[in-house]
């Protein structure tokens, strides 16, 4: 079973909570770690949680939005063994699975529409990371 570590700041807020349901009736189980309304925020406090829930092994994957989904990204790529990538469509998102081994996807909010942002992640759950060439070059990142 897939589980899933969720978060955003404030202007990812309405995206992060039409994806819950969506994951949900996916049959996926979803920890939600903010933020939890609306109001402004500081996208550090989530990216950090959603980094640790998935360096703890208590989910497979992490998804996280912000406005641009770089200061979110910034964020959890701070944590050696996170490989967050930021997708802005399709392609790009199971590339980031299939040669990256990417552990964190993270969407930018403000540009996406709910339609999109649902094609994203299931490109990036539906792909799986390739091995082989890719595998050395992951090792070298956290040399």
């Amino acid at each position: 079973m897939i589980k899933i570590a969720i978060g955003s700041d404030h202007a990812g807020f309405d995206l992060k909570q039409q994806l819950i349901p969506y994951l949900k009736e996916k049959g996926i189980e979803v920890t939600d770690h903010g933020c939890y309304t609306a109001e402004r925020v500081d996208y550090p406090d989530f990216g950090h949680a959603v980094a640790k829930a998935v360096l703890n092994n208590e989910v497979t994957y992490g998804i996280l939005m912000c406005g641009s989904g770089n200061g979110i990204n910034m964020t959890a790529n701070k944590h050696a063994g996170i490989r967050s990538a930021l997708c802005w469509n399709q392609e790009i998102s199971a590339l980031a699975r299939q040669h990256n081994d990417a552990n964190i996807l993270v969407l930018p909010a403000r540009y996406l529409t709910l339609d999109e942002g649902k094609a994203i992640v299931d490109a990036f759950l539906n792909s799986t990371f390739e091995g082989g060439r890719h595998a050395d070059r992951i090792k070298k990142i956290n040399s």
